[in-house]
């Protein structure tokens, strides 16, 4: 490859080659705040704190700020009400559990008793025909 064809080539290349990623740029130079990346159609103005443009945005960020506190608390006090409708309800289910644990106990003892009580009344009875049968 000739020196001529090189320079060409670097030219193509600079061309084909992919645009650079967006740096993020902080809000202020002191460190706080968010970064943002850079907006491609606004150069950043610094507005006169005394202005009417100033006053109006401080004005609906204020809003906006306080809407967004006051959904945050309102879905905090939706989450604690779905808590405490929660352990209600549990409370129920286990004490309906124990319920029927009760009652479960009781229907076995029952059954044991009644199969005890045939168990008994069978075996009597094979056994006498049996001893008819063999003598």
């Amino acid at each position: 490859m000739n020196i001529s064809q090189s320079s060409s080539d670097e030219g193509l290349n600079s061309h084909l080659s992919s645009p650079p990623t967006p740096q993020l740029v902080p809000l202020n130079p002191e460190g706080g705040g968010k970064a943002t990346p850079p907006s491609k159609n606004k150069k950043v103005q610094r507005m006169d704190r005394g202005s009417e443009e100033y006053r109006l945005r401080r004005e609906r960020n204020n809003m906006a700020v306080k809407k967004s506190r006051l959904k945050s608390k309102q879905k905090a006090q939706d989450t604690l009400q779905r808590v405490n409708q929660l352990k209600e309800e549990n409370e129920r289910l286990e004490a309906k559990i124990k319920l029927l644990t009760k009652e479960l106990s009781v229907l076995k003892d029952l059954f044991l008793e009644h199969a005890h009580n045939l168990a008994e009344s069978v075996p009597q009875e094979t056994s006498a025909a049996g001893q008819e049968k063999s003598t």
